[in-house]
């Protein structure tokens, strides 16, 4: 039920992903749904783990932005809108 998604606290995400074995991925996607509210975790979920975090969400907004010639950073919203974890290695 979409209406029960958008209803989800952003914030219990942290908690479930402290639960994944997370060792030999390179990044995670910590919702694939947009109507799932997950911004306020992403950055927090993304610093927590060290690796690069992307929704549903934030790659749509990426793809809004360079569709329209605009830089695609958003301080804050993790990897699919500029934000690295230090940790990350960035394909040369």
């Amino acid at each position: 039920d979409n209406l029960e998604v958008g209803r989800l606290d952003p914030m219990n995400l942290p908690g479930h992903v402290a639960k994944l074995d997370l060792s030999g991925a390179d990044g995670l996607i910590l919702s694939a749904c947009v109507q799932m509210p997950s911004l306020p975790a992403v950055q927090k979920v993304q610093d927590m783990i060290g690796l690069p975090v992307i929704t549903a969400a934030t790659c749509t907004a990426r793809e809004i932005l360079t569709s329209l010639g605009l830089d695609p950073v958003v301080p804050g919203a993790g990897a699919a809108l500029g934000t690295l974890p230090a940790t990350a290695q960035v394909p040369a």
